[in-house]
């Protein structure tokens, strides 16, 4: 049985701030719909992904700004980074992890440029939407095995 993952919920205090801000981004606007003052449903869809994310009023009770670590995968992790800037994200540097495995919480453990063995899973830059919900771009020129 496949299972696939469609739809993230993005909690967000702010339904028409975060719209603009995603669709700034070049996400694709799926839906917009209001049924009444205390439910809203706004789903976009990032360029190539075959997942969405959803916010709105009456989705989620979690807090505003409380996702974080969702990853969005590109092939160019400099070009990806210029895009998102282009379209007015904040974006951090490249950067690449201490322990050379995965990236920690937060900021600890970056280091400063891409991963210097340009090994795929290892360079990435983070950028935050006007809530602080977290975004990481990740870059995988390679899959491992089995992918």
């Amino acid at each position: 049985m496949d299972m696939k993952l469609e739809v993230v919920v993005v909690p967000v205090s702010d339904v028409d701030q975060a719209k603009h801000f995603y669709e700034a981004l070049g996400w694709r606007l799926d839906a917009d719909f209001v049924a009444d003052e205390h439910f809203r449903v706004v789903q976009l869809t990032p360029p190539g992904s075959q997942c969405s994310v959803i916010f709105g009023t009456g989705i989620t009770s979690a807090t505003p700004g409380s996702a974080q670590g969702l990853h969005l995968v590109v092939t160019d992790i400099e070009a990806a980074r210029a895009e998102l800037v282009g379209h007015g994200a904040e974006l951090s540097e490249v950067f690449h992890d201490a322990g050379g495995v995965f990236h920690h919480a937060g900021t600890d453990g970056r280091v400063p440029g891409p991963d210097p063995d340009g090994r795929s899973y290892a360079s990435f830059a983070s950028f935050s939407d006007p809530d602080g919900n977290g975004w990481v771009l990740q870059e995988i020129t390679a899959r491992l095995p089995g992918r």
